[in-house]
């Protein structure tokens, strides 16, 4: 018996070895090889004019202005947005809750449209509202979009964190005579510590990496990320290009460092922690009636603005000349089919990098951490590195290899580029569902004679259908309004549709732009909500099954 299962187990764990090899030549053409062919073009020459540039130091002082403060108020006001909702009891919390969601399912472009139209020259609330001849372009401007930007991800991660808080520790206190302030100062706010740092290292990153943003709004506020975009494009200067794109790397390596080592604390951490039932009612009255009408206007006013974005996109598709002629027009939805072309490549190259990020990330899951493939144990740390790479040099080094090796397929080199950038946070998804499944299914497969590849096709993937399902949602929204990793490798034949928002919004075509940002914004709503349905079917006739 012995041996006839060692004769079934060895062609699936052939199988599995074959695999691995597969994902370490995927990362070394499509990661390692391109990232040292841009970094080697930078020269002494490029270094010397680096350091005695007052244009490129000014470039890398900003971005680490830009960094620290974005960063900083991001997620100070995520962390108490989370506060508000999951221990303020706060009036309409569900509605509150559901806001920075939205928010972030929406495609990324959309929020420096919006706010050019809301806080622009010719902006409905700076002109408008305010009757004022001023603009927020610049610092100002570049630090509130992207608060606005960024926030819901520190709501969502410091929100885990606060839900995982034991309520009876600070039951505890208050019976023991803490006062509100004392139970925050020395319980919940130690404890939401790890969620805190966590949420300002993973925006650290996110903004360094920054593209969209900085060329909409900053103006002449230049940070290092639009500077490579500049060199290349507007001076053929690849050299400087490729040496911004290596200073900027330092940073985002460090901080991607640091995430690494704080989630292997943390996961160690999180295991002796209670967890609250009910997030929303284990802590009611835990705060006064003045903090709590306090959270709620400061959740309004947020809220308020998001939904501001939203609606100024709407209004400013349907008018002829934001700012100047409010009169109500179909023109410029009617010009979005010309635009056909680039909203189906942007769908379609979308989904497919969301499928391919999905299943290899899926596959690096499972083989890193169920297995003891020696092969895989270190695809984990490798599938996370593009994380630290800003999206702008990722598009430069694909750029780069595809030149030197006559790849000239612009659809194929995006869509590789969009699995790339995505793929770590897949990885993060698969690897926390992969982890609640019992081990000894595994086994218990194997034994059977199944290998490995069959034991995670026929059970782990069935039972971790929510989480897949999850990555590829967040691969596919992201991918539709992808703009730093693919700006270097549309071509005129082969562009997308969060290009041409960019580019219209450039040329001060806002409706055209909004009319476009708006159509993308519905088609990407109505195939979540259709993905949501089909996910929702799933999970209940599994629940069903397992019930009978």
């Amino acid at each position: 018996m012995n041996l006839q299962q060692k004769k079934l187990k060895k062609p699936f764990d052939t199988v599995s070895n074959i695999t691995c090899v597969f994902l370490w030549l995927f990362f070394l053409m499509w990661v390692v090889i391109p990232l040292l062919m841009v970094l080697s073009t930078a020269t002494k020459a490029d270094f010397k004019e680096f350091f005695s540039s007052v244009r490129f130091l000014s470039a890398l002082k900003n971005t680490f202005i830009e960094c620290i403060c974005s960063t900083a108020v991001s997620v100070f006001v995520g962390f108490v947005y989370a506060y508000a909702i999951v221990n303020g009891n706060i009036p309409f919390k569900k509605f509150f809750a559901a806001i920075p969601v939205v928010h972030m399912v929406t495609p990324p472009f959309v929020g420096g449209l919006s706010f050019i139209l809301l806080f622009g020259r010719q902006g409905f609330i700076t002109k408008t509202v305010l009757g004022l001849d001023i603009s927020l372009y610049g610092f100002p401007g570049l630090l509130l979009s992207q608060i606005l930007c960024f926030f819901p991800i520190a709501y969502l991660i410091c929100s885990q964190t606060l839900q995982g808080i034991n309520s009876s520790m600070e039951q505890a206190a208050k019976s023991l005579g803490a006062s509100r302030w004392k139970i925050f100062k020395s319980i919940t706010l130690p404890l939401s510590l790890s969620g805190i740092t966590s949420s300002a290292l993973f925006i650290a990153a996110s903004v360094l990496s920054d593209f969209g943003n900085p060329l909409i709004v900053g103006g002449r506020f230049k940070v290092l990320a639009v500077e490579i975009y500049t060199q290349l494009t507007g001076w053929l200067n690849s050299g400087i290009s490729s040496l911004l794109g290596l200073i900027l790397l330092i940073p985002s390596v460090i901080l991607f460092i640091l995430q690494n080592k704080l989630m292997k604390k943390n996961s160690h951490q999180f295991a002796t922690i209670g967890g609250k039932t009910n997030s929303f009612s284990a802590s009611k009255n835990s705060v006064s009636k003045p903090v709590k009408i306090l959270l709620t206007i400061f959740c309004s006013f947020f809220s308020i603005l998001i939904l501001a974005q939203l609606f100024s996109i709407i209004a400013g598709t349907f008018q002829k000349l934001w700012g100047v002629d409010s009169s109500f027009t179909l023109n410029h939805i009617k010009s979005i089919w010309r635009y056909s072309p680039l909203l189906f490549n942007s769908i379609i190259f979308a989904f497919i990098s969301a499928i391919v990020a999905t299943f290899i990330a899926c596959l690096i899951a499972y083989f890193s951490e169920r297995t003891k493939i020696p092969a895989a144990k270190q695809l984990n740390v490798v599938c996370q590195l593009p994380s630290a790479i800003p999206g702008t040099l990722m598009g430069l080094a694909l750029s780069y290899f595809s030149n030197y090796f006559r790849i000239h397929s612009s659809p194929l080199l995006i869509i590789i580029a969009m699995i790339i950038s995505y793929l770590p946070f897949s990885y993060r998804i698969c690897s926390s569902t992969f982890a609640k499944i019992k081990i000894n299914l595994d086994d218990a497969s194997c034994s059977l004679g199944s290998g490995k590849i069959t034991t995670l096709k026929n059970i782990i993937a069935p039972l971790s259908a929510g989480g897949l399902f999850s990555s590829f949602m967040y691969n596919f929204v992201r991918g539709v309004g992808t703009l730093s990793s693919v700006i270097f490798l549309v071509s005129f034949n082969t562009s997308l549709a969060s290009v041409k928002i960019l580019n219209l919004a450039e040329q001060g075509d806002w409706g055209k732009s909004a009319a476009l940002a708006l159509v993308l914004t519905l088609i990407t709503f109505i195939i979540l909500a259709i993905g949501k349905y089909f996910s929702g079917r799933l999970e209940s006739s599994k629940w069903k099954n397992q019930q009978v």
